[in-house]
Formats: structure tokens, C-alpha cells, sequence
């Protein structure tokens, strides 16, 4: 069954085993690594990517467990003392941070999420765009995008967000039902979901996503089915609908269990998602991730990033990098994160990769297909076989079989046309037969995207038994 939760911040995938979520007290080395794209694993290319955690909430959500700041509802936000020394202390951070010099690669995208990022006054997001333009630099066409709650912004607010060069807004309604909104304790009700709509439209913002949760508590088909045609009716370009996710230490932690009433059970968990899939498509989005939907061409470039494996640079509480090879997590407690930024500055925080901290073979491939199986686009086998070896893959697709003979796993051709695959290992290996070799393996929409999950556990199987190989830089 299909939980799919997905933040930058702590990279909380949800197949088995989950990316950790790392001790508050270090910044620990993870055990995924960047393969590039080719015939060789060399190192890495610098990030051209940057993720921005803005924490501040006027509350806490029922099924909250990111790191964030609650301000109350009340706060004078724009001259609140702690916003203004967090992005101090932020712009300190990314000033500090150590990178080869390339002047040829400026940041592509910017993500500000949280938190509500919306919640920050312009002021304050125009010096963390400044510092990161002054130490990395930022293309001119780069996509900035920008998590905002209804109820945080105005028309003026928007405007002048949009000055600064934010150019993507990703609106976080998550219902259309007043009494939704109040049992997962959001800050806005379903007045101010309206009024952000017509905010975003009106402002020029033409790249824009609503973000939806499916599996509520006391969420009935007819309610999930008029927040899809609501959200459909507003035209956004993006559409992001996720599964709740009951995570400890939370309210919602607390009071109910997965899969027992008021929660909808994982049959009716299942259909949410395929009616999410099929309303949708229909509607002319495509399904290009788990969670993702969007109008051709409106796909999101940052978190195109995380699925494609490509390195990124993450600033601020609690946020996660993946540089060198290495991804490695901030503090998650205030405190922490301020003693961490000095210590960055002292040069008491080894941010080079050594040879203990590079990542083994196996754990790359386990990165590379969690990542892949859960994108349209699937696992490109030509350059899986090239960094790991035909064993593996040829393990992989026997593995599979069954579910291809299901139709939960999908073949391809390198035009990514479907084909039938009676053989999987001659398929794979008929070099001869271009035109009609399997190139890619996919998870079929809806059906495949709902046992992610599991067919990816069972690909970490396979991965797992395989006798691993050398370090990620001696991989030739």
C-alpha cells in the first residue's frame, strides 16, 4: 500500500528500509551516493540545486513532525525578532559553506519549504536570495519556487515575492472541507483556501501547485472526489497528493492507528489514489512521480533533482545535502542548528568526504532504484548494467517476473514504448535488437505505484545479497 510522504528535508522515502532521520546533535554521514548518468561512476558534479528550510508555523499540524517554530497565530510575523536571527543565521550558514569554485554552474532551482514559507517577510527571503546569489550564483531562468499557506499572504505579499524572483508557488490546501481543515488542525479555513487561489492567479503566477492529502481521518470518497474536482476546476499546473502518514510523536501519532476507523482502511486508502490517478489524467496532468502530477512542461525542477539522484545543497534546521557523494543532515533543534552554523564557521564542521564516509556500491544502487521505480520515467537498465554490473540486473529482473506478469511492473523499449517481455534476460541482453530491447522497467499507474513499497523491498533483496563492490570513487 502506497505511503508516500515526501519531504527534502529529511529524505523520508517511504519504501523499506526509510532514509534515516538523523541525531539532532551531529551532522552524520547517510548511506546513499550519487551514479551518474553514464558509463562511469566519477566524482560527482557540483549541485545546481538549493533547498531552503524556512520552519515557522502559526501552529502545528495534527500530522506534523518536520522541524518548525510555531510563532502562534497572533505573532507580528514581519518583525518577529525570531524570524529575522534565524535567517541570520541561515545566511551565515550558506556564507560558510566550503565549494569548489565554478563560476559556470549557478543554482537552476530554489526551493523555500518549512515550515510556511510564506510566513517570512519578503525583506528576509531577499537576503537569503542575495547570499545565495553571492556565493553560488543564480541562473537568470532559474526555477524559485515557494511552499505558502492559505491565510499567510496577500496580493501585496505576493507581489512582491514575485519581484524577487519567485516564479513557482506551491499552495498547501491539502483539503476542500471545512471540517478536514479543522481536524488536522490547520491555521486556514476553507474562506482563505479560496482567497489564496485567486491571490496566486491574479498575481501572474503562472506555475502553481496545489498540495492535497488523501486518507484523513473521517475523509469519505465523496469528499477526497470534491477536492480533486475543486482543485482541478482552480487549473493549477502542479498537482502534489500524498498519503497521510501517522507519525510518531505527533497528535495524530497519538490518537489513531493506521488502517482502523476514523483512518480509512488501506482498501479505501487504495481507491483515493486511483481515483486521484484517473481524475487527473483525465484532466490532461501527468503522472510523472508517485505523488506528483502536472501539465506538460510544469514538472517540478527541483524535486526532478532528488528523483533523478543529482546532488543538491539543503540550508537551514533540519535540512539534508547531498554533496560529494554524501548526504548529511543539520540539527533539528534550534539551538543546535545555531551551535552547528558556528562551528561551520570555526572549521570545526569537516564537510570533505573521506574514504570512510564514501558510499559502497550497494547502497548506490539501492538509492538509484527507489528513486527511479518511483518516477515515470522508471529504471533506465542500460545504465543501471553499466555502473553495476549485468549479474545484478539480470537478479533483478528474475526478481521481478511475477509482478511483470501482473502488469505492476511495465517494460520499455529505448523509445519508451511498452513492449512484452517473454524473456527478460534475452530481452535485456539482445544487443542486436535495438529497436525491441528492454531498455527500462516501470511501475504501472495506478496499480504498480500502489505496491511501491513492496517492489522495491524486494528489489533492496536482491541488492542486499548481491556481494558488494568497491567505494563509490573506485567504481570505473
Amino acid at each position: 500500500m502506497l505511503k508516500s510522504t515526501f519531504t527534502p528535508i529529511l529524505w523520508a522515502l517511504t519504501p523499506k528500509p526509510k532514509y534515516p532521520k538523523h541525531p539532532p546533535h551531529a551532522v552524520t554521514n547517510t548511506s546513499t551516493a550519487h551514479v551518474r548518468h553514464n558509463a562511469s561512476v566519477t566524482t560527482p558534479p557540483l549541485p545546481s540545486s538549493a533547498y531552503v528550510h524556512l520552519p515557522f508555523c502559526r501552529k502545528r499540524c495534527h500530522y506534523c513532525d518536520f522541524p518548525i517554530l510555531a510563532l502562534g497565530s497572533f505573532s507580528p510575523h514581519d518583525d518577529d525578532p525570531r524570524v529575522s536571527n534565524y535567517v541570520h543565521f541561515l545566511c551565515r550558514e550558506i556564507t560558510a559553506t566550503k565549494v569548489s569554485p565554478n563560476p559556470n554552474a549557478p543554482l537552476q532551482t530554489v526551493f523555500f519549504g518549512g515550515g510556511t514559507p510564506s510566513l517570512v517577510p519578503p525583506r528576509l527571503v531577499s537576503l537569503v536570495l542575495d547570499t545565495l546569489r553571492i556565493k553560488f550564483g543564480v541562473s537568470q531562468d532559474a526555477e524559485i519556487s515557494m511552499e505558502m499557506d492559505p491565510g499567510t499572504f496577500d496580493a501585496d505579499k505576493m507581489r512582491e515575492m514575485v519581484l524577487l524572483g519567485v516564479n513557482r508557488v506551491s499552495l498547501g490546501v491539502q483539503a476542500f472541507q471545512e471540517k478536514l481543515l479543522k481536524a488536522c488542525g490547520r491555521a486556514h479555513g476553507l474562506r482563505e483556501v479560496h482567497e489564496a487561489i485567486s491571490v496566486v492567479k491574479s498575481c501572474g503566477v503562472e506555475n502553481w501547485s496545489v498540495d492535497l492529502i488523501a486518507s484523513l481521518p473521517h475523509q469519505t470518497e465523496d469528499m477526497w472526489e470534491e477536492s480533486l474536482r475543486l482543485t482541478i476546476q482552480a487549473q493549477p499546473t502542479h498537482v502534489s497528493v500524498y498519503d497521510l502518514q501517522i507519525e510518531q510523536g505527533t497528535k495524530f501519532g497519538r490518537l489513531y492507528t493506521p488502517g482502523e476507523f476514523p483512518l480509512p482502511s488501506e482498501v479505501q486508502s487504495a481507491d483515493f489514489y486511483k481515483m486521484a490517478s484517473r481524475m487527473l489524467c483525465d484532466a490532461n496532468y501527468n503522472h510523472y512521480e508517485i505523488s506528483s502530477y502536472s501539465k506538460s512542461g510544469y514538472e517540478c525542477k527541483h524535486n526532478s533533482t532528488y528523483w533523478k539522484n543529482m546532488p543538491f545543497y539543503g540550508f537551514g534546521l533540519g535540512s539534508a545535502s547531498f554533496v560529494g557523494g554524501v548526504r548529511f543532515s543539520r540539527p533539528k533543534k534550534l539551538n543546535e542548528y545555531m551551535n552547528y552554523v558556528q562551528n561551520l564557521e570555526n572549521g570545526l564542521v569537516n564537510g570533505s568526504v573521506s574514504a570512510d564516509d564514501r558510499t559502497h556500491a550497494k547502497d548506490m544502487a539501492m538509492d538509484v532504484v527507489m528513486l527511479s521505480l518511483r518516477t515515470a520515467t522508471g529504471l533506465d537498465l542500460k545504465h543501471f548494467q553499466e555502473t553495476f554490473g549485468r549479474s545484478i540486473v539480470l537478479s533483478l529482473l528474475k526478481a521481478y517476473k511475477p509482478y511483470v506478469e501482473s502488469g505492476h511492473v511495465v517494460g520499455l523499449d529505448e523509445e519508451r514504448k511498452t513492449i512484452r517481455i517473454d524473456d527478460l534476460s534475452n530481452s535485456l541482453l539482445d544487443k542486436a535488437n535495438t529497436k525491441g530491447r528492454l531498455a527500462y522497467i516501470r511501475l504501472s499507474d495506478p496499480e504498480g505505484f500502489l505496491l511501491s513499497n513492496e517492489l522495491i523491498a524486494i528489489a533492496f533483496g536482491v541488492i542486499d545479497s548481491w556481494e558488494d563492490r568497491p567505494p563509490y570513487k573506485e567504481i570505473a
